[in-house]
């Protein structure tokens, strides 16, 4: 999933924040002290970074499984 520019709610950028966030919580520090040190006050702009979940990790097996797929019929073919 791509990452929201703008909060919904109060329309504050919150794009330019999620690459540092990100880092910094794989990073093994607290999300807390991480967004306040981005400056993330508002309950509904952190919300954008906490949730926004990145789903192309979940979708990549599925296409990989269908091209192994494809891969073996055509092979069949030949």
């Amino acid at each position: 999933m791509l990452v929201p520019v703008r909060c919904f709610t109060c329309g504050n950028v919150v794009a330019d924040k999620f690459e540092d966030f990100q880092n910094k919580i794989k990073a093994g520090e607290d999300a807390t002290k991480v967004l306040d040190s981005l400056k993330m006050e508002r309950y509904c702009c952190r919300r954008m970074l906490l949730t926004t979940v990145e789903s192309i990790q979940q979708v990549i097996p599925f296409y990989e499984a269908i091209e192994r797929r494809r891969q073996e019929v055509q092979s069949e073919l030949d």
